[in-house]
């Protein structure tokens, strides 16, 4: 079935559970001419045909997923699903993951300047948000960092300089774990090793308040409702207490704001949070702390905002002692959450120095 154009929010059934998929109406998958696993080529930069609805923050034009740039929009398939990305540029490959509740366009000032330096630039839109399919499982991160890797190789490439913030950049330092000859250089933004987020959640109280969203989400049925009512008014509050001094401007609240909007997606986007508080003391997440401990062999670059109110510095400090590889930790004064976009340029150079060291 092909993702539905219809600007109307996700509504789960009243049977559905806190652990069921996506509401029975909005299959969701982004079908090319092959059919589902088939990888499908678009038209260019000025293909807005796929989720068009809503209006721009300007001019009043119908707003897409599919925003117009310099890049260019394509599905690929990997890992039983159908994956969006926007690509620009030629070169190695730098592969860009957003966090919640983001989509591929978070990374629209890396995907230009990392052109530019000579790489090839991919946003992906993770399983669940954007263009990307919204299956009814597959949420847990050891398969979501399974679709990171698996994009890599459906890209045509062995290897990949991998760029996670928050929630993208938890499934980063996974996928270093899982799958480390296919990670070159590992950047992590806004998001604390998985070991060291855990224990925070069970003995920090001020990391536990400061996650109190999460906690909002293990509910059933309400938190989707929540997200998309009012024009998703919660996610361009929470996008706003978030952020530093510079905040994010309005042309991006309003296209996240959009995305949230998109059907499924609100309650897709927040399934790995509840994973992440419920398998605690269930033998998979045991499991996966205890795989976590491996070390990580890719050159890792640990960018933290001072400011950031959702993961606390303290939290994210710590990270490189699972890292058996030159590492390097950034904390800057007077971000917040999303230092990609609140400080494009510093975050940009950081970026860019970083995996030019890393190169071979």
């Amino acid at each position: 079935m092909p993702l539905d154009q219809t600007p109307v929010p996700a509504q789960p059934s009243a049977d559905s559970g806190p652990d069921s998929g996506p509401d029975s109406g909005a299959g969701l998958t982004t079908e090319g001419p092959g059919g589902p696993g088939a990888a499908s080529e678009d038209t260019g930069p000025e293909d807005n045909s796929p989720l068009s609805f809503g209006t721009s923050a300007e001019g009043g034009e119908a707003w897409s997923i599919r925003q117009p740039g310099p890049w260019t929009h394509r599905d690929l398939a990997a890992n039983g699903a159908r994956f969006h990305i926007a690509e620009l540029g030629s070169g190695p490959l730098v592969l860009l993951v957003h966090g919640w509740p983001e989509y591929w366009w978070a990374w629209r000032h890396q995907l230009t300047a990392l052109a530019e330096a000579g790489y090839r630039a991919v946003a992906l839109d993770l399983r669940g948000i954007g263009g990307s399919d919204r299956t009814p499982r597959g949420y847990d991160p050891g398969n979501l960092a399974l679709d990171i890797t698996g994009v890599i190789r459906s890209l045509g490439e062995r290897r990949a300089h991998l760029v996670g913030h928050a929630s993208g950049g938890t499934l980063a330092w996974v996928a270093a774990v899982m799958r480390p000859s296919v990670i070159q250089s590992l950047t992590v933004v806004s998001a604390a090793h998985p070991r060291d987020l855990r224990r925070a959640l069970l003995t920090d109280r001020r990391q536990f308040a400061a996650f109190d969203h999460v906690l909002g989400f293990q509910r059933p049925w309400i938190p989707e409702r929540r997200l998309v009512a009012d024009d998703a008014e919660l996610v361009g509050r929470y996008l706003t207490s978030w952020t530093g001094p510079n905040g994010l401007d309005e042309a991006a609240l309003h296209a996240y704001r959009q995305a949230i909007q998109i059907p499924s997606t609100a309650h897709c986007s927040i399934e790995p949070y509840r994973w992440l508080l419920r398998s605690m003391a269930r033998p998979d997440g045991i499991q996966f702390a205890r795989r976590m401990k491996k070390p990580i062999t890719a050159p890792t670059l640990h960018v933290q905002g001072a400011a950031d109110p959702v993961l606390l510095s303290h939290t994210a400090l710590g990270g490189g002692e699972y890292v058996a590889a030159p590492y390097r930790w950034r904390l800057l004064p007077g971000v917040g959450h999303f230092p990609h976009e609140e400080a494009p340029e510093e975050f940009t150079a950081e970026l860019l120095d970083w995996i030019g060291r890393h190169k071979e």
